[in-house]
């Protein structure tokens, strides 16, 4: 794989900032590597980090380069700070620069496949909610979407103390916007239009209850979810191991 960070001024967050990027590459004479080469454009999974991190976390905690260099497969890790995929009020429009400008700029900088089918999102804990609410915001734009101990009902009461900051909506019982709330979107989505969705959380998570409901609703409403409950805390062991179980499940075109 090819490994590239990429420092480039964003128009919509009207600052400079980053991109890690892995390009699949031949690793022929490279010991104890497997890569994958191809004329084609490859496919891309954007990979989302989660609250306290930033670009570089997903490269420095897991593997995740080592387990997609046999996949020919692009990855695109973002920064996206503490914004909580939002176009915050009193900050950046990290929503617009994410759904927006960035594929734009991936496009225009690298040679990825630009296929809907190609296309996948994931990501952890406040990543894990990004994935999802891109892809129900956007469904026709995502071959898959994965959440890994996702922060998937931000609405809740049980949730306002931990996203007062990022989420000030939930302050004081005041209403979400239906735009920012994962339950109202999937209530609104269309369920033959969703790409397939992937969740994984521990039992022992903080997030647990919040996965559990969005995954009783997704029942109620028919919409399927492939699903990875098992013992595990909020912590990189369980990601580790669940992102070489989501790039198993990813319906890549080889």
């Amino acid at each position: 794989m090819a490994r590239i960070t990429c420092n480039f001024f964003s128009t919509t967050l009207r600052v400079s900032t980053a991109i890690t990027v892995l390009l699949p590459e031949p690793a022929d004479g490279q010991i104890g590597v497997t890569g994958s080469g191809s004329d084609a454009a490859p496919p891309v999974l954007y990979l989302l980090h989660g609250l306290s991190d930033d670009e570089t976390i997903w490269t420095r905690h897991t593997s995740i380069e080592r387990y997609v260099s046999k996949l020919g497969l692009a990855v695109v890790m973002p920064r996206a700070g503490r914004s909580f995929y939002q176009d915050e009020a009193y900050g950046s429009a990290y929503w617009s620069f994410l759904t927006e400008e960035l594929p734009e700029m991936v496009q225009r900088f690298f040679r990825v496949s630009d296929r809907p089918e190609d296309t996948f999102v994931a990501g952890l804990s406040m990543g894990g909610y990004g994935a999802f609410r891109m892809a129900l915001t956007h469904p026709d734009r995502f071959g898959a979407a994965a959440s890994l101990s996702g922060a998937l009902d931000v609405a809740h009461p049980d949730q306002a103390a931990l996203w007062a900051d990022e989420v000030p909506q939930v302050l004081a019982g005041a209403p979400v916007p239906a735009d920012v709330d994962l339950m109202a979107l999937l209530r609104g989505a269309a369920r033959d239009a969703l790409p397939p969705l992937y969740l994984a959380c521990g039992t022992e998570d903080f997030l647990y209850p919040s996965n559990e409901r969005f995954l009783a609703l997704a029942a109620e409403l028919g919409v399927p979810v492939r699903t990875e409950l098992r013992p595990g805390t909020h912590e990189w062991g369980f990601w580790d191991e669940s992102i070489q179980r989501v790039l198993e499940w990813l319906p890549l075109h080889r």
